[in-house]
């Protein structure tokens, strides 16, 4: 049996709510003849209830968990809906340079890379910096396992220290990186569009992002106001003068500036500082997604059509889902993951010894979650990690057989020179040192050509040049000191042509989370801001 679609000239957009519905009938028009039978009444009513748990569940099936979108596909072929929602949808071609250059993609895995700027245009004064562009003030690596069954949301500190890659803007223009700037930087800045967060988020983590989505102040207003509100929990009275926030202990529901002073307040929760703030914005995004699949939305077509109308406004997206289509296929992914098997974290970090006010990655921690994600390993299930192969020389893994010495690497002082012949190499040497515990590692100016890597090192620094070696791969052969070099000088990393031979191979999955590790659960409905 074929179900029958109405006509898209039966539907209207109601004024109040903006939600299309069945046209009623005017006294003109003819309606149907009453059933002349009791037995074709009671087949009827049947068949209406039928029809209505098949729509109940045609409904459930398409909206679950970002039901405000997959809803365009599900409402009877409605031509203004669709095109209402497409128009909604504003996308950024992003220029992200050379297949080489970028970290390896993990196969059917998904990572989303969510954009939260601080953007004030247009709100006036009442968010401070009047008519600012916005940086990357919140910003989520969302990570969707290949199989569905689990998610890892990492969230990246706005003060982090970090270096951004030179990166093209959408029409071409050129825009400088910088050694070592705050990641916040990476957004607005200079210009920087979306897609050179996205290009220092490789970099500093070597994890292949898919996509990105952008939101703003108003998109936290108009999304927790689309659900109807968005349960929050403090532990103590907050009344932050910088945020807006004012609120007793215990649980709110928030929406409108509500929501948006719950997610900016800092000063008045822990130390004061962005790392305080991270928890609150994981417990208001876990309580929004288990809100949005619950059926009090689900169920609700005012809801839904509230929830796709304020979704498709409020986003800024890369042009590969610039689509109804294509954010509803993304939609759909996300929705697959069980509430219970998401997980945010934050990146490890320490303070930054150049600045108390800044951060800097801690590792190895930092370098042992990224490498979870690039495996596609979930935060709440391990499993042995893989043998690990040889690796050639120049490789920036180290073969097993090579045994660094007892040395604290993160005191070791490391200059990496480019002398492959091709341009951007030394950035992720460094970023391989660092993410091994070599923190002090920084990019010199290019050396002369060379064939092979090579360290060289000042007299008494025997351990730490070895150590170095072990860990890029080098051959002791071909490690030498430099006897007219600066005793307390840097250890120096010379890259040469068969860096470009090496094969890029995946790391080991780690067999654990980092110890310490902060994170929440999307289903932890204990979780109360202190």
């Amino acid at each position: 049996m074929y179900e029958e679609k109405p006509e898209t000239g039966q539907y209207r957009v109601d004024p109040a709510s903006g939600i299309p519905r069945q046209r009623r009938r005017t006294a003109a028009e003819p309606t149907a003849a009453p059933a002349a039978e009791g037995g074709r009444r009671d087949s009827r009513r049947r068949a209406a209830a039928a029809a209505k748990r098949a729509r109940r569940r045609r409904v459930l099936k398409w909206t679950a968990g970002t039901g405000a979108l997959a809803m365009v596909a599900g409402c009877g072929g409605a031509y203004y809906l669709y095109q209402h929602f497409n128009s909604n949808i504003t996308s950024v071609k992003v220029q992200l340079g050379s297949e080489e250059e970028r970290p390896k993609a993990a196969g059917e895995a998904l990572n989303v890379l969510v954009l939260g700027t601080d953007s004030r245009k247009g709100l006036g004064r009442d968010y401070g910096d009047e008519g600012s562009n916005g940086h990357a003030d919140t910003t989520l690596l969302f990570h969707i396992a290949k199989d569905r069954s689990n998610a890892t949301v990492i969230s990246i500190p706005r003060d982090l220290m970090v270096p951004i890659p030179e990166c093209q803007s959408a029409d071409g223009k050129r825009i400088p990186g910088a050694a070592r700037d705050m990641f916040n930087n990476s957004l607005g800045q200079e210009g920087r569009d979306p897609g050179c967060s996205w290009k220092t988020v490789e970099k500093v983590t070597g994890i292949r992002v898919d996509h990105f989505v952008q939101v703003n102040f108003e998109a936290v207003k108009s999304l927790s106001t689309a659900v109807g509100g968005v349960e929050v929990c403090v532990a103590k009275d907050i009344n932050d003068t910088d945020s807006h926030l004012r609120m007793s202990k215990g649980r709110h529901v928030v929406q409108g500036d509500d929501a948006l002073a719950f997610v900016r307040t800092r000063h008045a929760v822990g130390f004061g500082g962005d790392l305080t703030r991270i928890p609150l914005q994981q417990q208001f995004i876990s309580s929004m997604i288990r809100k949005i699949k619950s059926d009090d939305t689900l169920t609700s077509p005012s809801k839904l059509y509230r929830l796709a109308d304020a979704a498709t406004r409020a986003l800024t997206v890369d042009s590969g889902i610039g689509s109804v289509d294509k954010l509803k296929d993304l939609a759909l992914d996300i929705s697959k993951v069980d509430t219970k098997n998401i997980t945010f974290a934050t990146v490890p970090v320490l303070d930054d010894p150049q600045d108390k006010d800044r951060l800097v990655l801690k590792q190895p921690d930092a370098g042992q979650l990224f490498s979870m994600i690039a495996t596609d390993r979930s935060l709440t299930e391990t499993a042995a990690p893989a043998t690990a192969e040889p690796a050639p020389a120049g490789s920036g893994e180290a073969s097993p057989a090579a045994t660094a010495p007892a040395v604290d690497a993160k005191a070791v002082r490391v200059t990496v020179r480019n002398g492959s012949g091709t341009r951007g190499q030394s950035g992720p040497t460094v970023d391989r040192l660092r993410a091994k515990g070599f923190t002090k590692a920084l990019t010199g100016p290019d050396a002369p050509a060379a064939a092979t890597t090579s360290v060289s090192y000042p007299t008494g620094q025997d351990a730490a040049a070895a150590a170095l070696a072990a860990a890029l791969g080098v051959p002791g052969d071909a490690v030498r000191p430099d006897p007219k070099a600066d005793p307390k000088g840097p250890l120096v990393v010379v890259l040469g042509k068969d860096v470009l031979a090496a094969p890029t191979t995946a790391p080991a999955a780690p067999t654990e989370a980092p110890k310490d590790l902060q994170r929440v659960q999307a289903d932890d409905t204990d979780v109360c801001a202190k």
